[in-house]
């Protein structure tokens, strides 16, 4: 075999933890598949315009007394209801003008670092469902058992690049010391990067720390390399709350990206117009951004899509339909207007693993790689709209995400590849099954995704196959089931072991309940 014929089987197929084969865990690129610019130049600049006309006019309301005086202070003004501030276009240009249009990443394994910008794309698992669903127990509130397993399956699976948060929510943990023992599992259970909850500074101070233990690196370096993430959501229309810019404060000043997140559901916390829907996202992802660069210039900052529209007949959220997806690629252009990485998601509105949930599915990830995506949040088992993160939904997604990095791989135009001796050698009316370039390419040369099946009707009858649920069913215990834990440097498991029980002797964080 050629020296360029292996380097390419290594690149696409390698040994995974467990045994099954899967691609090498590395991050997609763009390439030649460039973003689509679905509105004109002209119109996103009507759409830029309108957005600082909102911030100066209109403003924002700021509900943290500090975060609204460092504005402030550095130069935004107080209207006359003493929490709405606005923003001169030229103050918002200034500010996020320090936002750096790329950052890597950094793992508790360095070989699962990540790059955020260029033309990278990363890949995260589901994060924030209330509940976890699967075959053999049904639909059930969050619980940590769940969680765990939903975090080993997120290590084992090469193409989900991190966490996004917690897969689903372990309600059987206090909230009072919740995050300490869902951070502790994030870094033991995998040794990927991964993403904080922004509820309150002292969640976020531990976590900052607990990330920093787990690295073992020390505080001047861990400020310098970007290793933990957080969502900040605005509290759509116009409203910064206290809890989203205690997060921007905590993680900003230690040198931590904040992804600022509009929820912008078009015909309610949005206007039902789409142009009127991303005037507002906009608004509100550059009050946010502009903030995070006050407290500290340079920081990392990462712009956040999350506009789709809600049903009209019954109020509830819509996903995967084309109005989200108009709403992703258009995000993405006012994104590159400001050179900030972007943020968009894998998501549906479906109730069970069927037709819904994969057509809407691949209408998000089509319009997130349209849309110039860099960090995909959800991108893994998600299900009715952010209520449940599936088992089997998530081994469905993991295919999709695999079939989308396949397809941004260039392909291969060598004298090889063209393959003329060949066509040559079999001449007309023969088949290339037993020819020597098909049999060296045959495990490599073509993506099959785990859950098709492509054998005809009559013989996949008569094998008794099961359906693409039952099957994904079965894959995922398999896969759970050759799960092996990353190793740990001992010292930093110890000194994470020890602050972990310190805080919970603590009390962990105050609760009202």
């Amino acid at each position: 075999m050629s020296e360029p014929r292996q380097r390419r089987r290594g690149r696409r197929v390698a040994r995974a933890i467990g045994d099954f084969d899967q691609p090498v865990f590395e991050q997609p690129r763009r390439g030649r598949l460039q973003p689509l610019d679905l509105a004109s130049a002209d119109e996103v600049e009507a759409l830029h315009r309108a957005s600082l006309r909102l911030l100066r006019d209109t403003g924002i309301a700021v509900l943290h007394d500090e975060a609204r005086q460092r504005m402030i202070d550095a130069g935004a003004t107080l209207g006359a209801d003493g929490q709405q501030v606005h923003f001169e276009p030229e103050l918002v240009l200034q500010l996020i003008g320090t936002v750096p249009s790329q950052f890597t990443l950094h793992a508790r394994n360095p070989a699962h670092n990540v790059i955020i910008g260029d033309d990278y794309l990363t890949f995260c698992m589901m994060a924030s469902a209330p509940n976890a669903s699967c075959l053999d127990k049904g639909r059930r509130t969050g619980n940590r058992e769940d969680y765990q397993n939903f975090l080993k399956l997120s290590q084992v699976h090469n193409i989900l690049h991190g966490n996004g948060g917690y897969p689903c929510e372990p309600v059987d943990v206090h909230a009072s010391i919740r995050h300490l023992d869902c951070i502790d599992d994030l870094l033991t259970l995998t040794d990927k990067s991964f993403c904080i909850y922004s509820l309150g500074a002292e969640r976020n101070r531990d976590a900052i720390e607990m990330t920093r233990i787990g690295r073992g690196v020390s505080e001047e370096l861990f400020k310098q390399q970007p290793s933990v993430w957080t969502v900040i959501n605005t509290n759509s229309p116009l409203q910064l709350d206290i809890p989203m810019m205690q997060g921007i404060i905590e993680m900003s000043s230690m040198g931590q990206p904040v992804v600022i997140t509009p929820f912008t559901l078009a015909g309610a916390m949005a206007p039902v117009t789409m142009a009127g829907a991303l005037v507002q996202q906009n608004a509100e992802a550059l009050a946010g951004i502009a903030f995070s660069q006050i407290v500290k210039p340079g920081a990392p900052a990462v712009y956040g899509g999350f506009t789709s529209n809600v049903d009209m007949k019954s109020g509830s959220p819509a996903f995967g339909t084309p109005e989200y997806m108009k709403a992703q690629i258009i995000g993405g252009q006012l994104a590159r207007r400001y050179n900030i990485p972007y943020r968009t998601s894998n998501v549906c509105a479906a109730n069970t693993v069927d037709a819904q949930a994969a057509y809407e599915s691949v209408f998000s990830l089509w319009g997130a790689v349209q849309g110039g995506m860099h960090l995909l949040k959800h991108g893994a088992g998600w299900m009715e709209g952010g209520l449940c993160c599936s088992f089997e939904k998530m081994m469905l997604d993991i295919d999709l995400l695999q079939m989308v990095a396949e397809l941004l791989k260039p392909l291969d135009f060598s004298e090889d590849a063209l393959a003329v001796d060949t066509i040559d050698e079999v001449g007309p009316g023969g088949h290339f099954f037993g020819t020597e370039h098909t049999q060296e390419r045959f495990k490599t040369a073509f993506y099959a995704p785990v859950l098709s099946d492509w054998r005809n009707y009559e013989s996949w009858y008569e094998a008794g196959q099961p359906t693409a649920m039952i099957k994904a069913n079965r894959i995922w215990k398999e896969r759970l089931a050759a799960y092996q834990q990353p190793a740990m440097d001992s010292a930093a498991r110890e000194e994470l072991d020890a602050f972990v029980a310190r805080r919970k002797g603590e009390g962990g964080v105050a609760t009202d309940f």
